[in-house]
C-alpha cells in the first residue's frame, strides 16, 4: 500500500503531521511537490516567493535523500489530474497532505478530496501550518474574532499546542519511483538575476531556519520588545519566509521558545512575551481570512468600497521605486526590492504613505508586496494592509496617519538605516537626514545632495496630505 504524500507549505521533515501519519502505515512513501500556480488566481506566487519556493524546494530534496528518499517534482496546471496520474503511476492507495487555508486552496482541495475518495483511494488532511485551526476560535455569540486582543487571550487559554514531532530516520521508499521533472524545470528562478541580494540575506530551507530561530532565541529576543521596532537594529526574529513555506512549523518555534525560557528560569510570563504574540498575530490573520475570505480583495468594512482613491500611475510607480522623496519610506522600499524583505514597522509607514498620503489603493499596495516579498502570505499580507488602511479588522482608524518623519526620528534616531539602503543621503547628519528638503542649501551642498536631482523631491507634502486624506474620510459619513 504505497502512500502519495503532497508536500505544498510545508517543506520539512519534523512536525509534520502528514508525514507522520504516513509513517504510521509502514508502506512506502512517494514525496511529491506540484507546482500549479494558476490554480491560485490572482494570488499565484509572485518573483520572490518563487526564488524562495525553487531553494526551499532544493533542501528538501537534499533533507529527503539523507533519510533513504527524494522528492518528485511535477508543472502541472491541474492538481488534481496531476495526482491521478501519480496514483496510478505508483499503485498508491493513500494520499495525505497538510492544509492550506487561502480561500482558493480550500475550494480546490474539497474538489481534489472528492474526487479521489470517490475512486476508492484514501486521503486525509492535517494542520501543520498553525497553532490552532482558524474555525476553532468563537466568541461567546459563537462567531469569528474581529479584535486581536480578546481572540489571543482566548488562544492562551488553551492548552499550549503538541510538541512537534522529529524528523524521521529514514522513510520507506518505493520499489520503483514515478517520473520527476528536475528543480529548473518549475522556471522558478528570475531570468535576470534581480535576485542576487536574496542569496546574502537568506538561507531557504529547515536547517536554515532553525539556525535563524536559535540566533534569535539567544540574542535578539531578550531585547525584542523595545528593539523590534527599530529598523536599524537586528531586532526581529526574520522567521516570516521560513514560517510561510513551512521550512519551520510554530509548534516548533513554540517549543523552542518555551524551553529557551525555562532553562534560563524563565517560568512565567514567556506564553505573553510580544514574540509569541506576534505569532499570535499570524493565527488571528489565518482565522480572518477563513472566515471572511473576500478580504484578499475587497475591504472587511463595507463602507470602504466607497472611498475615492485616486488614481496616478507615475506616484505609484515611484513609490514603488523607493523614490518618494521621504528617506524612510525610500528605505523600506529599497530594502524590499534588494532584499525580498521590509522590516516591519517601515512596512507601516510606507503602507500608510501609500494610502493615506498619496490616497493610492491599498490593493494596489497588497500586490505590489506580494511579487516582491519573500514571506508574502495571503493571510498576513491581507491582515497588514487592511490594518493600515482603516478598513479591516482590528484596523488601526483611518483617522491615525503615520507622519513620516516622527516615525522615522523615532525608530532610526541616528539615520542608520536609512544611510544603509539611500546611500545618496549618506553624508547628512541625523539632524537633517530623514527631511533632507528643510536642510538649509550649504549643507545640502557639503553632503553632494541636490533635491531634484541625486536625490528626488517630495511627491507630496505630508502635512497637507494629511488634511486631504481627512476630507476624504469624511465622504463616507455623509
Amino acid at each position: 500500500m504505497t502512500t502519495i504524500l503532497w508536500f505544498r507549505q510545508d517543506l520539512r521533515l519534523a512536525d509534520n503531521a502528514a508525514l507522520s501519519a504516513a509513517l504510521e502505515a509502514g508502506s512506502p512513501i512517494v514525496p511529491v511537490f506540484i507546482f500549479a500556480p494558476a490554480e491560485d488566481g490572482h494570488w499565484a506566487p509572485g518573483g520572490a516567493a518563487r526564488w524562495w519556493l525553487h531553494h526551499s524546494l532544493a533542501r528538501l530534496d537534499e533533507d529527503l535523500r539523507r533519510v533513504g528518499s527524494r522528492l518528485c517534482l511535477r508543472a502541472e496546471p491541474d492538481s488534481e489530474a496531476a495526482l491521478m496520474r501519480l496514483v496510478k503511476d505508483c499503485g498508491a492507495t493513500r494520499i495525505l497532505w497538510n492544509r492550506r487555508y487561502e480561500p482558493a486552496a480550500i475550494l480546490r482541495d474539497r474538489g481534489i478530496k472528492a474526487a479521489l475518495r470517490a475512486a476508492g483511494h484514501e486521503v486525509e488532511s492535517y494542520n501543520s501550518a498553525l497553532l490552532r485551526e482558524p474555525w476553532e476560535a468563537k466568541t461567546q455569540s459563537g462567531g469569528p474574532y474581529q479584535v486581536f486582543s480578546p481572540y489571543w487571550r482566548h488562544c492562551l487559554a488553551q492548552a499550549d499546542p503538541a510538541e512537534p514531532s522529529a524528523a524521521p530516520a529514514n522513510l520507506p521508499a518505493p520499489r520503483h519511483w514515478p517520473a520527476s521533472q528536475n528543480l529548473d524545470d518549475l522556471a522558478l528562478l528570475p531570468r535576470r538575476d534581480w535576485a542576487a541580494g536574496f542569496a546574502e540575506a537568506w538561507a531557504p530551507g529547515s536547517a536554515g531556519a532553525h539556525r535563524t530561530l536559535e540566533e534569535f532565541l539567544s540574542g535578539a529576543w531578550q531585547h525584542y520588545d523595545t528593539a523590534r521596532n527599530r529598523p536599524d537594529l537586528r531586532g526581529t526574529s526574520r522567521l516570516s519566509p521560513h514560517l510561510h513555506f513551512g521550512d519551520i512549523g510554530p509548534r516548533e518555534i513554540w517549543h523552542a521558545a518555551r524551553r529557551f525560557a525555562l532553562e534560563r528560569g524563565r517560568t512565567a510570563g514567556w506564553r505573553e512575551s510580544q514574540f509569541l504574540t506576534e505569532l499570535g498575530w499570524r493565527e488571528f490573520a489565518h482565522h480572518l481570512l477563513y472566515h471572511f475570505p473576500h478580504t484578499p480583495e475587497q475591504p472587511l468594512l463595507p463602507k470602504f468600497a466607497r472611498f475615492p482613491w485616486k488614481s496616478d500611475a507615475a506616484a505609484l510607480r515611484a513609490w514603488q521605486r523607493g523614490a518618494t522623496g521621504y528617506p524612510i519610506v525610500d528605505a523600506g522600499m529599497r530594502e524590499l526590492w534588494r532584499t525580498g524583505w521590509m522590516h516591519n514597522r517601515v512596512r507601516m509607514i510606507a503602507a500608510s504613505f501609500l494610502v493615506k498620503d498619496l490616497l493610492l489603493p491599498w490593493l494596489d499596495g497588497a500586490r505590489w508586496f506580494w511579487d516582491t516579498l519573500v514571506d508574502a502570505d495571503l493571510a498576513s499580507n491581507t491582515l497588514g494592509w487592511q490594518w493600515v488602511a482603516g478598513c479591516g479588522a482590528d484596523a488601526a482608524p483611518y483617522f491615525r496617519i503615520f507622519n513620516p518623519i516622527t516615525q522615522a526620528t523615532k525608530f532610526d534616531p541616528e539615520g542608520t538605516y536609512v544611510r544603509q539602503w539611500v546611500p545618496e543621503l549618506g553624508r547628512l547628519s541625523s539632524e537633517w537626514i530623514h527631511q533632507p528638503w528643510m536642510a538649509p542649501p550649504a549643507v545640502l551642498a557639503a553632503a553632494g545632495v541636490s533635491l531634484g536631482v541625486s536625490y528626488p523631491e517630495r511627491l507630496v507634502a505630508h502635512e497637507a496630505a494629511r488634511v486631504e486624506a481627512l476630507a476624504a474620510l469624511a465622504t463616507l459619513n455623509r
